[in-house]
């Protein structure tokens, strides 16, 4: 199944500023879920952030929660998002049918997460390249896992050129452009 930018809605999962000095290549993270809420911005995708036990953990690390709508953070004590009460109900009034999660770490709350809206019925998309473990293994065995459990495993690329499903307009060529300037 396609990802298609009006039934999805993208959720940011805990890349706070502890915890993603800690994870392995944490700037890729970083960048490809910032690539991902600019081009969920654009087409107006809904977004999600949230944060585990931010008094511990710190913020959402500057280069996302400059990026995040007003109102879209999410603040929970459990793994998954859709064991705290508050944030399963604002993915829940989204309404949207697919969501597509990336963030930290993958092994636990990614993870956990993942498996939780499939409970609930979702067509869940979990960004490979914008999901990090602090160790590579835990990463590796969360994907696997999670492929074998029904969650389809994408690239930032997949999501974005899904979202925008045809070359020829203005959104592809910002993300044409956006692309070229990352590669850069």
């Amino acid at each position: 199944m396609l990802i298609t930018a009006d039934q999805s809605c993208l959720l940011i999962v805990d890349v706070q500023a502890k915890l993603a000095s800690a994870v392995e290549e944490c700037e890729r993270v970083i960048a490809n879920c910032a690539a991902l809420m600019q081009v969920a911005a654009r087409l107006r995708v809904a977004v999600l952030v949230s944060e585990q036990y931010p008094k511990g953990l710190g913020p959402t690390v500057p280069e996302l929660a400059e990026l995040a709508p007003a109102g879209s953070l999410m603040v929970k004590e459990h793994f998954s998002c859709m064991g705290d009460a508050g944030c399963a109900g604002r993915i829940q009034g989204l309404d949207r049918p697919q969501v597509v999660v990336a963030g930290i770490e993958a092994h636990v709350c990614v993870l956990q997460t993942a498996f939780g809206l499939l409970n609930e019925d979702r067509q869940v998309f979990v960004v490979a390249d914008a999901v990090s473990s602090r160790s590579a293994q835990d990463c590796r065995l969360a994907l696997d896992r999670l492929r074998d459990g029904g969650v389809s495993i994408v690239t930032t690329e997949m999501v974005l050129f899904e979202w925008v499903g045809r070359s020829g307009t203005t959104e592809f060529k910002k993300l044409s452009e956006m692309l070229k300037n990352k590669q850069a």
